[in-house]
Order: C-alpha cells, then structure tokens, then sequence
C-alpha cells in the first residue's frame, strides 16, 4: 500500500528544496541594501515565527482535515456552504490562481539553472548573430540557453511520469547534496568570518527618495525580501494525498521549516561577516563573492556547481508541485475533469503535460532580449497566487476553531485559535505589504480573475453531472 508514497524523509525534502531555491544566492545583498545587521537579524526572526504559525496551520489542517489534499487553496470551497456556487468558483479561483503562479516560476527556477550552467559552459553566453530581423537579434547563446532549458524541463517530466516515489528520491538526493553543501559552506565561512564587517550593528537605510528609514522600517522592509525565502513552506500539504501517513504532513513542514531557516539565516549572517557592508551592497553575486574570499578562484566553481544542484531539486520539486496542484482540485470537483487522468504508476499524466507544455511557452523568454523582464513578470504574478492561498487557510481553521468541528478537547481548540490568529494577522500583513506596489496589484487581480473565461467549463460539466443524478433518481 505504501508502493508510491511518500515518507516523512521525502516530504520534508521537498519542503526545503522547494524553499531552498535561487533566491538564496541574491538574499544577502538584498537585505544588506534594506537593513542593517540588527534589522536583518529582527526580520528573520519575524518572518520565521510568521511562517512558523503558517506550517502549523497547514500541519494541523492536514490532520484534521486529511481528504483536503493538494494545497492550501483547496480549502477556499470550505469558507461556504457544501456545494453551493460559491464554493465551486472560490475553490476554482483560488485553484486557478495558485496554479498560474506555480508554473510560471517554473520557468524562473530553469532560466536561472541556465544562469548557473554559464561558468561551465560559456557558449550559454555566445554573442554570435544566428538569425537577424529588423531590431530582432537570436544570439546562439540563447538559441543553446532555450534549448538546454527545454532538455531539462522534458527529461524531468518523463521522468517524474515513472511514479512520485522515483520522482521523490532524485528530489532527495538534490536536496540532501545542496543541504549539506550549503552546511559546508556556513562551516568554512566561520573561519574568515569578521565581526567588525557587522558594525555599525544598527544603522540607518535610505530610501528611493533619500528618506531616513528606522529599525522598524528597515525591518517591514527586509522581512518583504525573506518572505520568498519561505515561498514552498505548503509543500508538504500539496502532497498530503500521498504521504504514507498523515501525520508526516505537520512534521515535515515543521523539520523542512527549521532547516530552510538555519540554512538562511545562517548564510546570510556569515556572508554580511564575510564582505564589508558596503561592497555587498554592489555586489552581483554575494555568495560566489563570499566563497571567493574565502578558497579563491576555486570558489566561484564550486558555488555555481552548488547552485546548479540546489536549482534541479528545486525545479523537481515544483514541477511536481504544479501539477499536482491541478489534479487534486480536479478530484475535489474544483477543476475540469480531465485533469484527472493518471498514467499506470499513478502521476497525473495530462496535468503534467499541460503544465509543463504552458512552461515551455514562458521558457520561450530564454531566446529574447528581456529575459529579466520575463523574471519581473513572473514575481508579479506570483505574489497574490501563493499570498492568498495562504490567508485562506488560516482563515478556514478560525472557521473550525469557531464551529468545534473535529474537536473533542477545549484545550486543543484554545491553542490551535491562537495560533490560527497570529498566523491569519501575519498573512494579511504579508498581502498588505506585498501589494503595496499598484502594478504587482494590478497583475495579481488580472491573474486571479483570469480564470472566469475557463470557470464555464467546470460550470457546465457539474451540471450535466446533476442533471445525469437526476434523470437516475
């Protein structure tokens, strides 16, 4: 029976190699421009108690509620009457919204492997003319970028067809590689590690407009940067229909949770130890920088051989992610039914293949001018589709706080009430100050109303359903 699930070990693998991704790289240098060590240090601990009371929600909701699988937009048809309309298109929109976000960073997470793959292999960055239109240029570097990143993407997805325990195992083995990589790293960077590169501890940032920013501003700022840190922390819950025990929901969450922190929080301390504060700033790659100071010219190798195992696992595992997101909506009757279909070794085969064949279309950014606008793009539709997934959830276990329902103990619906609170202020914090910016607003309501053109297919299908119930009664 356990043939195709998945353990508390490969759960918890990909909790933290879905959070453990490319912004690690560039985390350093952005929260050095936003904070001083003291606000740096405050917005880490911040945002892992924030996304603490979040895996705990999600944990606690994976227990109680086991037949919710496949990620915390599930529970968006909860907040209304079984069956009623407003379920249906709740749990369709958020399910549309989530999965939108989810396949778009796909091609974020392959376009920076390529990024990586450029210190072994040069020709990735060949200004050699192939083909030229008007303004329009194909470099063969891009041409051989798009091509590569394409290889990658496909031979993941025929891959991953074998069965989520095959699938779940490579993920492992990336993430155990890039953990212990990234452990080796903190290791030697306690050794050139200055304490003097830290002072001033606290000291004032600007602003765009030459504005004196505080500790308590410098904070709200750093802890924007650290929240996609802890983008994936649902990883696990996405999962739940295929975990070996449901109990393994909560604690790989919790255990992926803690270590993606230390690795964090960790490395960032080490690298602002490392560089002085005002040449990490203007630094474009802080860690090779880093490693650099550290072992030399053999460093820049080594981090980028790093880089390039930490972003396959990534990209395993949200390529699982994003379409198994799809299909389990699709059996909680919130998605077309097609989506349901599985292959022998049970993985969601058209999921796959759509999800993965709309990822080739953002991997065509690969052979343009604009790949960093394409990235820009990408965070902007990203922010609501994982932020409001989110605070639905703890707003469904406010719900079952509230109701009683599977409670038996006061005790344990006191607590989980607390927690369901702070987690719930936290997650509109996180969508007050995400979409603070308007244009990041305005592409998240156009990304998570994108879905009524498709909705009418759903609609019409559950109709027809009824209908068919029916004429048989």
């Amino acid at each position: 029976m356990s043939q195709n699930k998945l353990g508390i070990w490969m759960l918890t693998a990909l909790v933290v190699g879905n959070m453990v991704g490319s912004g690690i790289f560039m985390l350093p240098r952005t929260l050095a421009e936003a904070a001083s060590p003291l606000g740096v240090l405050l917005a880490w601990g911040f945002t892992g108690c924030g996304v603490l009371f979040l895996a705990l929600v999600f944990g606690n909701l994976a227990v109680r509620k086991p037949e919710l699988s496949g990620g915390p937009q599930i529970y968006a048809k909860e907040l209304f009457p079984k069956g009623s309309k407003s379920s249906v298109l709740s749990g369709f929109m958020s399910s549309w919204g989530y999965w939108i976000g989810n396949f778009a960073g796909n091609a974020a997470v392959i376009t920076t492997l390529i990024s990586y793959l450029t210190t072994f292999f040069p020709i990735l960055q060949s200004k050699y003319v192939l083909f030229e239109s008007g303004s329009f240029k194909l470099y063969l570097g891009n041409a051989v970028a798009f091509i590569v990143s394409t290889v990658i993407l496909w031979g993941i997805h025929f891959f991953t067809l074998r069965g989520i325990e095959s699938a779940g195992k490579l993920n492992f083995i990336a993430t155990a590689a890039k953990v212990t990589g990234f452990f080796l790293f903190i290791v030697i960077a306690l050794f050139a590690f200055e304490k003097s590169n830290l002072l001033p501890f606290y000291e004032p940032r600007y602003d765009s407009a030459g504005n004196t920013l505080g500790v308590f501003q410098q904070v709200n700022n750093a802890a924007l940067s650290t929240l996609w840190a802890f983008i994936g922390v649902e990883s696990a819950v996405v999962f739940a229909g295929r975990a070996k025990k449901q109990s393994d929901i909560k604690k790989a969450t919790v255990l992926g949770l803690t270590i993606a922190l230390l690795i964090y929080a960790g490395i960032t301390v080490l690298v602002m130890g490392i560089l002085p504060s005002s040449e990490l700033i203007q630094s474009e790659k802080p860690l090779v920088d880093a490693t650099e100071a550290v072992l030399g010219p053999v460093g820049a190798y080594l981090i980028s051989g790093l880089g390039i195992i930490c972003l396959l696992g990534s990209t395993i595992g949200w390529i699982l992610l994003s379409a198994e997101v799809p299909f389990q909506a699709a059996r909680q009757g919130l998605f077309i039914p097609a989506f349901k279909k599985e292959n022998k070794n049970g993985m969601p085969s058209f999921s796959l293949y759509l999800t993965n064949g709309l990822t080739q279309i953002f991997l065509f950014s690969t052979i343009s001018h604009s790949i960093s606008g394409a990235f820009d793009f990408v965070i902007y539709i990203a922010t609501l589709a994982f932020l409001v997934p989110y605070l639905i959830s703890t707003v469904y276990q406010l719900k079952l706080v509230l109701t009683g329902e599977t409670y038996l103990y006061r005790k344990e619906r006191w607590w989980d009430g607390v927690i369901a609170t702070l987690a719930t202020i936290y997650s509109l914090w996180l969508i007050y100050a995400g979409t603070a910016d308007l244009q990041t607003f305005i592409f998240g309501v156009i990304l998570l109303t994108s879905g009524i053109l498709f909705y009418p297919l759903l609609k019409d299908k559950n109709l027809r359903k009824r209908k068919q119930k029916s004429t048989v009664a």
